[in-house]
């Protein structure tokens, strides 16, 4: 029987400002990616994320980003590995001792927007952030794209690796994600993404933006909770993979 893990961003709320539908997400995802407060979050909000994930058996991951709250995360950043490496242990740890009070821990982690895609080609900072899970905790899994330096220093290193795909992130046919700026990177109809999804897991294949058909295995799939029609997404993700008889469960 085929499966898949099911992951969105979560906790990226910051004071009065709210984003996205934390609490219908955590009911359709089994992995959440908690911002740690460099990016995006809060500490009441993280730790109210957490306890939220805790009580509904969602896995909880360290999502790790540039120290950027003004831009999201989503800017590059010409950090030294030393302080990059010190930022993610920093991080990690944060939202671990929330999410243990919250009677859960961290299980994973997953870096955030542009380091995410750094990482994808820069191997000084996929080095630095692998040093950081590591010297935290080597038995931490980590989230990536598939053909990364990132996930290639991790296994490398000996730390789990979990190829990571998008559901509603158009992709290059170098197989990276389509900048955000760019016209059609973002995908919002929840029929289209759910085929997508299903096609991923029974074909292992994706169309890249210009149609190439990308081969593509990942045990991980993403919706970010900041995605307009996020819920309705996930939701329609969770239907057909269940009638597909397709099991959606935390990647092993």
């Amino acid at each position: 029987m085929s499966a898949i893990d099911l992951n969105s961003d979560l906790g990226e709320s910051f004071g009065a400002w709210t984003l996205g539908d934390d609490t219908a997400m955590l009911k359709l995802v089994t992995s959440a990616n908690v911002a740690c407060g460099f990016h995006a979050g809060d500490p009441a909000t993280l730790l109210s994320t957490c306890t939220a994930a805790a009580d509904l058996s969602v896995r909880i991951g360290a999502q790790v980003g540039y120290r950027d709250l003004a831009g999201f995360g989503r800017r590059f950043i010409d950090i030294t590995p030393r302080d990059l490496t010190a930022d993610v242990i920093y991080q990690i740890g944060a939202l671990d001792g929330l999410a243990r009070v919250s009677g859960s821990s961290v299980s994973y982690v997953k870096p955030h927007g542009a380091l995410y895609n750094a990482i994808v080609h820069h191997r000084g900072q996929a080095r630095a952030v692998v040093a950081a899970i590591r010297a935290y905790d080597e038995t931490l899994p980590v989230l990536g794209l598939p053909g990364s330096m990132f996930l290639e220093e991790a296994e490398s290193a000996g730390l789990r690796t979990v190829a990571e795909a998008f559901a509603d992130r158009a992709y290059t046919p170098e197989a990276t994600l389509v900048p955000r700026r760019t016209e059609g990177a973002l995908l919002h109809d929840p029929t289209v993404v759910a085929h997508r999804v299903r096609r991923l897991v029974v074909d292992h294949t994706l169309d890249a933006i210009d149609g190439t058909v990308l081969p593509t295995t990942a045990e991980s799939v993403c919706v970010h909770g900041d995605t307009p029609m996020a819920v309705e997404m996930a939701t329609a993700i969770r239907s057909l993979l269940d009638s597909e008889g397709i099991t959606v469960r935390p990647f092993a």
